[in-house]
């Protein structure tokens, strides 16, 4: 029930590895496709998914907080799928959403950059100039979406249990490796206390969600443990405590709201 979290670099050609790793594994690949296969029953369009798919939210206004409650929703697909174990989860911060999650294999597939150039260009049959901002762009964005919305650093080595250039070695040696790391005893170890630590981390992220959706500012903590879901943070009046427990407690899963929200408001100060 291992689950393998990948990071990657736009140009590494990771992406072929990764399907080739999910069919020699028979793991399921959480990708874009697949994503998109799933998202009806979420409630997510094509449309939705293209506005947030591994772009860094906003909070301030309401169309905002929209936007940020699709994010909430897409990554319970991810979650969804990493309950049910012998899944590879493609990009999107994975291993962030998982954290503390015992039995993930956390790779990155990384090169040089003018490498990455060189590959992309000819795999997409562009000007390497063009190629080169595209894939600026690119690591601009995804580590710019880790930074924001994780608070890590895409680059720290520390993150990943095994990082592998991709213009140093073939596929096969990648994916056998991958392979071998995956079948490690230490990952199988922790299967119960993971599957348990996934689930207070679903049930979080669909409160997570609903309180998005709703007229309430984003400055809520949202924890859960055995369908117990603790709200912590600031509201700006009482009536929001009332509105952000209600809303908890109509997820489906929740068992009883702990309510440690405090209310502070801002008045403007008159010279």
């Amino acid at each position: 029930m291992a689950i393998i979290t990948i990071s990657r670099e736009m140009g590494t050609g990771a992406y072929a590895i990764a399907k080739e790793l999910a069919k020699k594994l028979k793991y399921t690949l959480v990708d874009r496709l697949k994503i998109e296969e799933l998202a009806p029953a979420y409630g997510l369009t094509p449309e939705i998914l293209e506005r947030v798919d591994e772009k860094p939210p906003s909070y301030r206004t309401a169309e905002d907080r929209l936007q940020a409650a699709h994010l909430a929703t897409m990554e319970l697909i991810l979650l969804d799928n990493a309950r049910k174990g012998n899944v590879i989860l493609y990009g999107r911060g994975a291993q962030d959403l998982i954290k503390g999650v015992t039995n993930v294999l956390k790779v990155r597939f990384i090169a040089p950059f003018e490498d990455r150039v060189e590959k992309f260009a000819e795999r997409e049959w562009i000007d390497p100039d063009l190629a080169r901002e595209l894939i600026r762009k690119s690591d601009h964005q995804l580590g710019g979406f880790i930074h924001f919305y994780f608070d890590r650093d895409w680059n720290d080595p520390m993150a990943y249990d095994l990082i592998l250039n991709t213009s140093k070695s073939s596929h096969s040696a990648m994916i056998e490796s991958v392979i071998a790391a995956s079948k490690d005893p230490r990952l199988k170890a922790g299967e119960g206390e993971s599957m348990a630590l996934l689930d207070d981390c679903i049930l979080a992220k669909r409160v997570e969600a609903e309180i998005l959706k709703s007229s309430l500012e984003r400055r809520l903590r949202i924890t859960a443990k055995d369908g117990v879901v603790t709200l912590s943070g600031h509201v700006q009046a009482e009536g929001q405590i009332e509105e952000a427990v209600r809303i908890a407690g109509s997820v489906s899963g929740v068992t009883d709201v702990d309510c440690d929200l405090d209310v502070v408001s801002y008045k403007p100060v008159k010279d």
